[in-house]
């Protein structure tokens, strides 16, 4: 389990998924060393079936980008991906507000969760601007 409290300092770039890429394969979930990945589905009914995709919790992630690429030896040029769609970037910590504002997903998900998904970016945004 990830440790839990205050951050001692703010990474430079933050992990973000685009929902609208992601299919919830949990490949990230998988490698991720933290644990700051989690399944978000969505039932929509029998017709239309469950909506599933990956969010990150940007209050735990340390910017360690194994959830985007596998590390390897520096003398490797070959870079191993872990998301098989691309769904996960890195995004520079004074900008993961404006980025987090247009992950895509659910509408009625993000409506619901704009202030925890969107306030959390700009306060992380706002502290590392201020550092």
């Amino acid at each position: 389990m990830a440790k839990q409290g205050p951050r001692k300092k703010l990474p430079k770039e933050l992990a973000v998924i685009n929902a609208d890429n992601c299919t919830g394969c949990e490949s990230c979930l998988e490698v991720c060393p933290v644990d700051c990945i989690v399944l978000m589905k969505i039932d929509r009914g029998v017709v239309k079936g469950t909506q599933q995709w990956c969010e990150i919790d940007l209050e735990r992630c340390v910017g360690c980008e194994v959830c985007v690429h596998i590390p390897g030896k520096k003398s490797n040029p070959y870079d191993l991906k872990v998301c098989p769609w691309d769904a996960i970037e890195m995004v520079p910590t004074e900008q993961v507000a404006q980025v987090v504002a247009q992950i895509g997903g659910p509408p009625e998900y993000i409506h619901a969760n704009w202030d925890r998904l969107v306030g959390t970016a700009q306060h992380l945004a706002e502290l590392k601007a201020g550092a």
